[in-house]
């Protein structure tokens, strides 16, 4: 195991070196140019050039792109244009808002689907089944930031329960899980993002334990007189390495797709950063979000992985 691990990990040095690939190269792809937005209508070819030298946008593609891969590794992902900030400690601000939202969202997804995928595997055909189909159904259907405006029309418009946007009274640097007043801004973020992976967890449990409750050796631990709980709990086991998978995928998607989501919230994470970057312009801020959002997907995957082969010892890796 030890050796896949570090296969594993030497394996992530190429996708991460195509990741600052694309990152830098937004920079030339992203419509309009930046420069432009900070200088006023009537600046000279003289002020521009300046301005250029300053970003290090005068010198050759190659230089730029080593120059800039060489700030990135030491954590130094520029400035960011519009707030005149250090990009790192933006991103990172807004990433552990971000992570706080999806991790509490992938966990209850997680475990509503589990135990309502048991429910319905074991039952196949009835009630419950059919009644967890139709979860999984709608919530693979439903678009998150749909559900967020209408979890805003009728809990914030109509009934007044909830706030409709922002992360607490104080803002994002005083809020607490532990007091109401501010946790409540997170309840209508935390349910629009579970619906998605709910819907996509429940489906694969279910297919999951099911695939293993029909296969031969369950009918030969059956034959045996091993009690249902037991059957059970041995088809978990055997089905838990795809479950793991799917669900370090869902927290990976959360925290890099929740985009729209936060908008609709105006939840001050890396989607709501993003979204801020892409419409002021802010190349270093895309530039810098996109490669943590998208390390931390590899990174999410890669211990997904290890995981998988810890829990499943017929997974034989050399």
């Amino acid at each position: 195991m030890w050796l896949y691990a570090a296969r594993r990990l030497l394996m992530t040095i190429p996708i991460g070196l195509g990741v600052t690939v694309i990152c830098f190269a937004l920079i030339y792809l992203a419509p309009g140019n930046p420069v432009q937005s900070l200088l006023p209508p009537d600046a000279t070819a003289k002020d521009i050039e300046e301005l250029k030298h300053a970003y290090g946008l005068d010198k050759p593609i190659p230089i730029q792109y080593v120059i800039w891969l060489g700030h990135a590794l030491t954590g130094n992902l520029g400035i960011s244009i519009q707030t005149n900030r250090p990009v790192l400690d933006e991103v990172v601000r807004a990433l552990g808002n971000t992570i706080s939202i999806s991790v509490i969202s992938v966990i209850l997804a997680f475990v509503i689907a589990m135990a309502l995928g048991i429910l319905a595997a074991t039952r196949v055909g009835g009630f419950l089944d059919r009644f967890s189909t139709s979860i999984a159904v709608f919530g693979i259907s439903v678009p998150s930031f749909w559900l967020g405006v209408i979890l805003v029309i009728i809990f914030s418009v109509e009934l007044g329960w909830l706030p409709a946007t922002g992360m607490g009274s104080a803002g994002s640097d005083h809020f607490s899980w532990f007091q109401w007043s501010e946790a409540k801004y997170a309840v209508m973020p935390i349910v629009a993002l579970t619906l998605t992976p709910l819907g996509i967890l429940m489906r694969t449990t279910r297919s999951s334990i099911a695939e293993v409750l029909a296969l031969d050796f369950i009918q030969t631990l059956r034959a045996k007189g091993l009690g249902r709980t037991a059957i059970v709990i041995h088809a978990i086991r055997n089905a838990l390495p795809q479950i793991l998978a799917m669900f370090g995928l869902q927290l990976g998607y959360l925290i890099g797709g929740s985009i729209l989501v936060e908008t609709v919230f105006t939840w001050p994470g890396t989607g709501f950063l993003l979204n801020k970057a892409i419409l002021t312009r802010d190349i270093p801020l895309l530039q810098g979000t996109i490669l943590v959002l998208a390390m931390a997907f590899v990174g999410i995957n890669l211990i997904v992985d290890l995981l998988q082969t810890a829990v499943d010892p017929r997974i034989k890796r050399a």
